[in-house]
C-alpha cells in the first residue's frame, strides 16, 4: 500500500509541475475569486475571512459546482480533519466529526440556524441542502462553542444557501453501479419583488451488499420577500430516507437492520441593516422522525420510534463604533420527545452571547473576549468564556491565537437509551473542555495558506465503553475521565491561470493525537478509538476548455487504530449549450476499507449523469 501511495503522490507532483510549465496569463476575474474577501455569516461580528482568528476553511460555489459531487457529505470528506464516518454508499447514513470530536460535538447550521438534535446526532447530515442550492460552507474548527453554545464542542458548519439565481428549470438524471438512480428538478425564479428556488430529487439503489437498499426523497424550498428593501428568507425542506442497514449498529453481525428517517425544517430569518446596527431575527421549526427495526420487517422483534421537535427565536445584533465591534445575541428553544424507548421528555434552552472586538495600534492588532451564558431547564445553567487574538502583520499575513471554554450536555440517547447491546445512563454529567490553538494565515490574489496547532483538554467525555468483546455484555453510557487531544491542520489553495483558464490545486493535511487518561474500559465506540490520526486531502480542479473539465481528488487516511487507506475520485464534465454530461468515479481502484462501526465501504462505482436546462 505504502508503495502505491508513493506512486500516487508522484503523479500528482509531476502533473502539477508540468502544468505549471506551461504558459500563464493573468485575467482579470483573477482577482475576483480571492477568498479574503468573504465576509463570514458564521461570525456574529461578521468579519472578513482575512481578519477572523480562528480556524476556518470555505468551500465556494465555483469549488462546489467544479467537484461535480453529488452529496454535500461527499464534498466535507475533502476538507482535512472534517471526518465523515458513512455507513454505505452515497449519503444514506454518515456522521459528522471534527478534530477527533464525536457525532454529537459538531454542530451544523444552516443560514446560522441550529440544527442540533436532542436525541442523537446520528442524524444530523440528514438536514444538509443539495450542492445546488449551497453559496458556501464555512467549516469552523476548535472551540465555536462560545459563538454557537451547545453541540459546538469540536466545531461546527455552517452551510450559507444561495439568495436567488438565474431564471432556469434544470432536471437532471444520473445511472450507476449498484443500480444507482438519481432523479432531481432544481428551479430559480427571480422576481421584481420575490425570488423562489426550488429543488426535488428521489435517489435510489438496490445496494452494493446485502440489506444495504436504500430510497431517498428530499424537497428544498428557498423563497426571499421584499427583496430590494429589507428581504425576509423562508427555508422549507423535508428529508426522507428509507435503507438497509447492514451491520450499521448493534455488530457488524446484525445483518438485518432496517432504518426509515425524516428530517423537515422551516424557517424565517431576516437580516437588516441600519447606520451602524445589523439585526438578524430568526425563528425556526426542526422535526426529526426515526424509526428502527433490528430485524427488518419484523417490529415485534424489536422496533424503537423516535420522534423529536424543536421550536426556537433567536436575535443577532451587532454594532460599530469607536470603541470597536459589539455582538450581542440570545436564542431560545424547546425541545420534545416521544419514543417508545426514550419516553416522553421535553428540554428548554436559553443562549444568551456577547463579544466584543478592541482594535490596538492602529487596527493592527484586535482582542475579542466573549462569553455565552446557557440554561437548560434539566442541568442547570452554564457559561463559556473565551478570547480571540489576532495580529495583522501585514494586508496578506495573520497570526491569530484563540481559547475558550467548550461544553456539551447529553443527549436523550446518552441519558435512557436501552437495548441489548446499548444501555443509557442517567447521572450522566455535561462534558466540559478547554481548548486553545494558535495559527497563521496568508493571503495572496494566487495563494492562501493556513497552518494551525491546536490543544483541547477535555473531561467527563461520554461514551459508549466495556472491557471485553463479548456481545452479551451491552456498551454503557460513561464519563470517561479525560481525553488530552492535540494536532496540526494545514491547508494550501493554489489558484493557476493558464491561457484564459484558471485551475485549482489544493492540499489539506490534518495530525490528531489522543492521550486517554484514568479511564479503565478497553473499548470504546466513539471517544477512544478510530479517530483520523493522519489525513491527507489533495484535489486538482483541471479545465480541458470552457466547456469540458476534471476534478481529482485524493485521500489518505490512518486511524488511531492503525488502519490506513487510499482513496481516489474523479468526476467530469461536459455542457453542450443547455445540454450537460457527466461523470462521477469514486474509489477507482477498489480500496477496501471502513469508515465506520466495521461497515464495509463500496469499491469502485460511478454515475453518469444528464442534465438539461430550459
Amino acid at each position: 500500500m505504502k508503495k502505491n501511495r508513493v506512486k500516487t503522490l508522484l503523479c500528482l507532483f509531476f502533473a502539477i509541475c508540468g502544468i505549471k510549465a506551461q504558459k500563464k496569463v493573468e485575467i482579470d476575474s483573477f482577482q475576483t475569486q480571492k477568498l479574503d474577501e468573504v465576509v463570514l455569516s458564521s461570525n456574529r461580528l461578521e468579519t472578513p475571512l482575512r481578519q477572523n482568528s480562528k480556524t476556518i476553511q470555505i468551500l465556494n460555489s465555483d469549488q462546489i459546482r467544479q467537484s461535480g459531487v453529488t452529496h454535500v457529505v461527499d464534498l466535507l470528506q475533502q476538507i482535512a480533519g472534517v471526518d465523515i464516518k458513512r455507513r454505505g454508499a452515497g449519503s444514506t447514513q454518515a456522521d459528522l466529526n471534527i478534530r477527533g470530536g464525536t457525532f454529537d460535538q459538531t454542530l451544523l447550521l444552516i443560514d446560522g440556524i441550529k440544527l442540533d438534535d436532542a436525541q442523537t446526532g446520528h442524524h444530523t447530515l440528514n438536514f444538509l441542502p443539495p450542492p445546488q442550492m449551497v453559496e458556501r460552507i464555512e467549516i469552523i474548527k476548535g472551540p465555536a462553542a462560545r459563538v454557537y453554545g451547545q453541540n459546538a464542542f469540536t466545531g461546527a458548519i455552517n452551510i450559507v444557501t444561495k439568495k436567488e439565481i438565474p431564471k432556469t428549470l434544470t432536471l437532471n438524471l444520473q445511472q450507476g453501479n449498484y443500480d444507482q438512480t438519481n432523479g432531481s428538478i432544481f428551479l430559480g425564479k427571480p422576481g421584481e419583488k420575490t425570488s423562489v428556488m426550488g429543488f426535488f430529487s428521489r435517489n435510489t439503489s438496490d445496494g452494493y451488499r446485502y440489506n444495504t437498499d436504500y430510497n431517498q426523497t428530499q424537497y428544498f424550498i428557498k423563497s426571499t420577500f421584499n427583496r430590494h428593501k429589507t428581504p425576509l428568507d423562508l427555508i422549507a425542506t423535508f428529508s426522507g430516507r428509507n435503507f438497509g442497514a447492514n451491520g450499521f449498529y448493534a455488530t457488524p453481525s446484525a445483518k438485518e437492520q432496517y432504518e426509515e428517517t425524516q428530517a423537515s425544517l422551516i424557517s424565517l430569518s431576516q437580516r437588516r441593516k441600519k447606520g451602524a446596527w445589523i439585526f438578524k431575527p430568526k425563528v425556526y421549526w426542526r422535526r426529526g422522525q426515526d424509526m428502527y427495526e433490528y430485524i427488518r420487517n419484523k417490529p415485534e422483534i424489536y422496533r424503537n420510534l423516535h420522534l423529536t421537535n424543536k421550536i426556537g427565536t433567536a436575535f443577532d445584533t451587532s454594532v460599530a463604533s469607536n470603541w470597536g465591534f459589539t455582538g450581542v445575541g440570545v436564542d431560545i428553544s424547546k425541545v420534545s420527545i416521544r419514543s417508545n424507548n426514550l419516553g416522553d421528555r421535553s428540554r428548554t434552552m436559553m443562549n444568551f452571547f456577547l463579544e466584543h472586538r478592541f482594535y490596538l495600534f492602529n487596527k493592527s492588532v484586535d482582542i475579542t473576549p466573549g462569553l455565552v451564558a446557557n440554561y437548560f431547564s434539566d442541568f442547570g445553567s452554564y457559561s463559556f468564556p473565551g478570547i480571540d487574538i489576532g495580529w495583522q502583520i501585514s494586508p496578506k499575513f495573520r497570526l491569530y491565537a484563540n481559547s475558550g471554554v467548550t461544553f456539551r450536555i447529553p443527549t436523550f440517547t446518552d441519558l435512557y437509551y436501552s437495548d441489548r447491546t446499548t444501555l443509557g445512563n442517567a447521572n450522566l454529567k455535561p462534558e466540559e473542555a478547554n481548548s486553545n490553538e494558535l495559527g497563521i494565515r496568508l493571503f495572496n490574489p494566487k495563494v492562501s495558506l493556513s497552518l494551525a496547532f491546536f490543544s483541547r483538554k477535555a473531561i467527563n467525555l461520554i461514551d459508549y465503553v466495556k472491557n471485553n468483546q463479548d456481545e452479551t455484555i451491552p456498551f454503557k453510557a460513561e464519563n470517561i475521565q479525560q481525553v488530552n487531544t492535540s494536532g496540526i491542520d494545514f491547508e494550501f489553495i493554489h489558484l493557476i491561470p493558464i491561457n484564459t483558464l484558471i485551475h485549482e490545486f489544493k492540499i489539506s493535511y490534518s495530525y490528531l493525537e489522543n492521550n486517554l487518561k484514568n479511564s479503565g474500559f478497553n473499548l470504546s465506540r466513539y471517544s477512544i478509538n478510530n479517530d483520523l490520526k493522519h489525513h491527507f486531502v489533495s484535489n486538482y480542479y483541471l479545465p480541458i476548455n470552457k466547456n469540458f473539465n476534471t476534478f481529482f481528488v485524493y485521500k489518505y487516511v490512518e486511524r488511531t487504530s492503525g488502519d490506513a487507506y487510499s482513496v481516489i475520485d474523479v468526476s467530469a464534465q461536459w455542457t453542450i449549450s443547455r445540454c450537460q454530461i457527466s461523470i462521477y468515479f469514486n474509489n477507482i481502484f477498489n480500496t477496501e476499507y471502513w469508515e465506520s462501526n466495521l461497515v464495509p465501504m463500496p469499491k469502485g462505482n460511478g454515475l453518469l449523469g444528464l442534465s438539461y436546462s430550459f
